[in-house]
């Protein structure tokens, strides 16, 4: 495959019983960071497991780089909950022929773990940085995280993001950010996918997509017709509305409609909600 892209998804189908992912197609170019949004049940965490083997598609190819060159972040560990720190380098270190012991017990440093202490007493941020310090150990080139941060604290979010920020100085690292707390990404986002019932509702650069993009605002009488049929995840209440309206359409505003840059989360919540009204 393409070396400018470590990880490569094209018509990707996948059919369960009660639930169909796809037809998706996502890229992850190398140097930059995707985040993969949407909410709980989108099937971000399929696309992910495809993406890595653990699941087969249906229909479409899956290109990915060597696996020893791809670092994983679930959102908690699957180690034996009796195995120590020390284990868990000793047992999986011989799986990666670039397992550095040096930067792993680095890691563990800044995990604030000692090499005695066992998987089952690990807190929920320890079992998050654990997670990492195994992947960051063995020379990885992608790294892919889903939901790391759920049920995270502030600190804990922000240390991730500052270690990510870190993995990312090197123009040959990616990252696959699947996560349905937008903010995480509103830091290191460089794309955005989002995902909505098994499909891609939007996907792009972040900066192109905000700025495609404006939530407007305004009062009963400032929803014309003309308007409301181009806003999107049109928002109603007693004393006015809300909603996502296409850039090239902010000439349809009147002078009392406030137009403000949308977040991501913004982003997320109208377009899906237009999704499902469609």
């Amino acid at each position: 495959m393409n070396d400018d892209s470590p990880l490569k998804l094209q018509g990707i189908i996948k059919n369960y019983e009660e639930f169909r992912l796809g037809p998706i197609n996502l890229e992850v170019p190398r140097g930059y960071v995707m985040g993969l949004i949407g909410a709980n049940g989108a099937g971000k965490t399929t696309a992910i497991k495809i993406a890595l083997g653990a699941v087969l598609p249906g229909n479409g190819t899956v290109h990915l780089i060597d696996k020893s060159r791809v670092g994983v972040v679930l959102d908690q560990p699957h180690w034996p909950s009796s195995w120590r720190v020390r284990d868990i380098s000793r047992l999986l270190g011989p799986f990666y022929p670039d397992w550095n012991q040096r930067v792993f017990d680095e890691l563990c440093e800044w995990a604030g773990v000692s090499q005695r202490l066992k998987a089952k007493e690990f807190s929920r941020g320890m079992g998050m940085k654990m997670q990492l310090a195994v992947a960051l150990a063995h020379g990885t080139e992608l790294l892919v995280l889903d939901e790391p941060t759920s049920g995270l604290d502030p600190l804990a979010r922000g240390e991730l993001l500052d270690k990510l920020s870190e993995f990312m100085t090197s123009e040959r690292h990616s990252v696959l950010f699947s996560t349905h707390i937008t903010t995480d990404l509103d830091r290191i986002a460089d794309m955005v996918t989002i995902l909505d019932a098994g499909r891609v509702i939007a996907s792009g650069s972040r900066d192109d997509l905000l700025e495609t993009w404006v939530m407007v605002r305004g009062g009963v009488a400032d929803l014309t017709s003309d308007l409301s049929s181009r806003v999107r995840g049109l928002r109603q209440h007693s004393v006015g509305w809300e909603g996502l309206l296409p850039a090239v359409d902010l000439g349809l505003c009147g002078p009392d409609v406030v137009a403000e840059p949308p977040s991501i989360e913004e982003l997320l919540v109208h377009l899906v909600k237009e999704a499902k009204s469609a």
